[in-house]
């Protein structure tokens, strides 16, 4: 299967109904991970929508390009773009944490394939990574795995040892997106622990690293291209983001879990109406 690459502004729209659905899941259960999923929209959009090699009528292809959400409670994002990619129906964001709907606060497989793995336990995802894109290149596999990690994320220690270990074994199979939006549980992450230089970390561990403005389009595309193209080493996409993005009034707001009142949410759907 080749990929079709939807154009720039096209994925620029496509990113504008990822943050509607994001709004309207909010919106209806008044409290969660708004300003990431607001603030990832472009990466996601990006990734489901053009970088991505996935059947939509066959979820379990084995020659799929998988994507793991490591922080797996930013699921607002993932089930919309879930939505814009054909892997479930627009109907189902409406059960979005109703009891027993598989469409959780934190993804897990009860949904399906898409869902690649269980990343409850933050610090797991790049490891579960490197497994599949060991397992794949052992096999012949010309698929690609991607693993998205939130930036708060690089304070546990097991990222550190999957990356040596994903950089040891040139797994240019292998694409991480840290999502640099500077928010955690405990406050603006710098405020935790200062963690810059990423990138030049990542290099010193043998991957080859690309820092990008993560809501600007074109830099995304240009810096999924370069992943692809490199060879012999793991890539890792540092994404500074802006939480919120794409409302005004929300931008740069740093609340880990936020309110949005049926008044705001509307609000928020204007703005988003009008961009159009």
């Amino acid at each position: 299967m080749t990929r079709n690459v939807p154009s720039v502004p096209e994925l620029e729209q496509r990113a504008q109904n990822l943050r509607r659905h994001v709004v309207r899941m909010i919106q209806k259960v008044k409290v969660g991970y708004l300003l990431q999923g607001l603030g990832a929209a472009d990466l996601f959009a990006a990734l489901y929508l053009g970088e991505l090699r996935l059947d939509a009528d066959q979820p379990n292809w084995f020659d799929r390009d998988r994507l793991l959400l490591s922080t797996a409670h930013n699921t607002a994002i993932f089930y919309a773009a879930f939505v814009e990619a054909g892997l479930i129906p627009p109907e189902a964001l409406g059960t979005y944490t109703d009891d027993g709907s598989p469409l959780e606060v934190n993804a897990s497989e009860r949904l399906g394939t898409m869902v690649e793995a269980t990343c409850g336990s933050l610090g797991q995802g790049l490891s579960v990574a490197i497994g599949m894109a060991l397992t794949l290149r052992r096999r012949g596999s010309n698929s690609r795995v991607y693993v998205v990690l939130g930036d708060g994320e690089l304070q546990e220690g097991q990222v550190w040892e999957a990356a040596l270990s994903a950089g040891g074994f040139g797994l240019d199979n292998l694409c991480m997106i840290i999502d640099r939006n500077y928010l955690q549980v405990e406050g603006h992450t710098d405020q935790v622990v200062a963690m810059d230089p990423i990138g030049a970390k990542f290099e010193a561990f043998g991957w080859n690293a690309i820092d990008i403005d993560g809501n600007n389009m074109a830099d995304i595309v240009q810096a999924l291209d370069s992943a692809r193209a490199t060879k012999g080493a793991p890539t890792v996409i540092v994404a500074e983001i802006v939480p919120g993005a794409g409302i005004p009034f929300l931008e740069g707001q740093m609340a880990h879990v936020a309110f949005l009142s049926p008044e705001d949410g509307e609000r928020a759907l204007a703005i988003l109406e009008e961009a159009a």
